[in-house]
């Protein structure tokens, strides 16, 4: 009996150093951000990785490929009276009202000629088309750092094994959870997920002609549930994405303003908190309803004309013409991408590049063609685009890029454009000792002369070397300041690139330029 009597005190104090390592689990896995903006705007809402990363690669692929029409919001258009859309539908498929409504195409029905058509794509060793490694591969061999699908367009379909959306992609259709294999496959290439969410859009107003229902299900399909349960479903499903596939990106559309505040806030501090959990960074995106100091400001289709004081990211497409694929889809030049790549990176920007594939998951060649031109660019010339900063100017040069201005009120979309021999954008190493000035073109002379670095402008006395750079080996240049730039002379011209890099090595950190010189 005095034996077992000596032992309880140190029973016991074994037991209360457990709980104390409990606790502290507990409360390191706490939530330690509340939905509210004072508490949500201590969080870092851009992550080192995400400034070092530059290029990402998205892809509008869904149900409406299927029709493969005009553009992504066919879906909404189909029911608008006198649009080329509703013309279309009601010759190939039917009224969509009467006849023929949006989910058929989810179902799967035959149209007036007997064609079935439903958004079902089958894996290639299923003997289909659709391939996640192959996707996977591609991306990473366009020099993307981060990759990933459009989780959820405005249409509704989730793409991912959803139990609070029965409109799902492992339910219906393809039946597989395609969010998952495409996850899957972009992190075997060790790229960063992006998962992007337009369904904010689908509740508020993107189904307005189609007609009430009162079947529960394509209530939830056409946003017809009521704002409360709207948004409901619309945090749930945010939820689920989270829970079950912990992206390192979620990219959202527009139209955040019309989500009541406090599930906005819910969603956005479930995110950092599990984040937190995962003892890993991650970056949230907005358009509007949010702020630099929570997330990540997202341009579309162009991006500011200056140079930002904070980080920012643009989403643009291949193409010119739709987001997802059509018959007869345009695209711009590999060339057009790569140097609107250089102008975001230059402003401190990232570029987001969404790409088309087909309903049965094949990638057009002209697409394939596009990221590989771009990835064979980055592969020789990368050390002036990844883990790089923005200097003190953005460039210099006649060709204007950006839009000025991100969605919503007053904003303005732009194309991509291809710059010239006159244009430079410009980049430095993280430690800023390096500065890199990408030219646009090869110049008839063999002469570059860069205006930010002339007499008056910057002291180049610790300037130790002036190099272009080159995959194999870099060539030393000889150059002179002078009162109108600094005029570097050229190599005879080898073989044709997309854009060429100078390299500026200074002993120590770059010189400062004067204030006039930074305009």
């Amino acid at each position: 009996m005095k034996n077992k009597m000596f032992y309880y005190p140190f029973f016991f104090l074994l037991m209360l150093l457990a709980g104390c390592d409990s606790n502290k689990e507990e409360k390191k896995a706490a939530d330690i951000y509340q939905p509210t903006w004072e508490s949500l705007e201590k969080v870092n809402p851009v992550p080192e990785w995400f400034k070092d990363a530059k290029f990402g690669i998205y892809f509008h692929w869904g149900v409406y490929s299927v029709p493969a029409f005009a553009n992504e919001w066919y879906p909404k258009n189909m029911y608008g009276d006198n649009s080329r859309e509703n013309k279309h539908h009601k010759e190939v498929y039917g009224d969509p009202v009467s006849e023929w409504p949006y989910h058929y195409f989810i179902q799967g029905a035959k149209d007036k000629r007997g064609n079935w058509a439903e958004f079902a794509p089958k894996l290639k060793s299923d003997g289909g088309e659709f391939d996640p490694a192959e996707w996977a591969q591609l991306f990473a061999d366009a020099g993307a750092r981060f990759a990933g699908p459009v989780a959820e367009h405005h249409d509704g379909f989730s793409m991912w094994d959803s139990k609070v959306n029965p409109w799902n992609a492992k339910d219906k259709g393809p039946e597989m959870d395609l969010v998952k294999v495409l996850a899957d496959a972009i992190r075997e290439k060790n790229m960063k997920l992006i998962l992007s969410m337009h369904h904010a859009y689908n509740i508020t107003g993107f189904y307005e002609h189609v007609p009430k229902t009162d079947d529960p299900e394509l209530q939830k399909l056409y946003g017809q549930l009521g704002k409360e349960k709207n948004e409901e479903v619309w945090l749930e499903k945010h939820k689920e994405i989270i829970d079950n596939y912990q992206p390192d990106i979620i990219w959202q559309d527009f139209n955040l303003t019309e989500i009541t505040d406090s599930v906005l806030l819910q969603f956005v501090a479930y995110y950092y908190n599990s984040a937190n959990k995962w003892n890993k960074e991650v970056v949230n995106t907005y358009k509007d309803a949010l702020n630099t100091d929570v997330a990540v400001l997202d341009y579309e289709r162009g991006g500011p004309f200056e140079l930002k004081d904070y980080y920012w990211l643009t989403d643009d497409a291949i193409s010119r013409s739709s987001w997802c694929y059509t018959e007869g889809i345009a695209y711009y030049s590999a060339k057009a991408v790569l140097h609107s790549l250089f102008d975001r990176i230059s402003k401190n920007g990232n570029l987001l590049l969404n790409i088309s594939p087909k309903a049965d998951g094949s990638i057009p060649q002209k697409q394939k063609d596009i990221l590989l031109a771009m990835g064979n660019w980055l592969k020789k010339n990368g050390e002036a685009v990844y883990s790089t900063r923005a200097w003190v100017k953005f460039g210099e040069g006649p060709t204007e890029m950006g839009s000025g201005h991100p969605h919503g009120e007053g904003a303005t979309f732009t194309t991509p454009v291809e710059g010239t021999s006159d244009d430079i954008r410009f980049t430095r190493s993280k430690d800023n000792k390096t500065l890199y000035a990408i030219v646009l073109g090869w110049p008839e002379d063999n002469t570059v002369t860069v205006e930010s670095l002339a007499q008056g402008n910057i002291d180049l006395a610790s300037l130790q070397s002036v190099s272009l750079l080159n995959h194999i080996s870099q060539v030393n240049l000889e150059y002179n300041q002078e009162q109108d730039g600094l005029r570097v002379v050229l190599p005879a011209k080898q073989e044709d690139e997309m854009a060429y890099v100078i390299k500026f090595d200074f002993d120590g950190e770059i010189p400062g330029v004067h204030k006039t010189a930074e305009k």
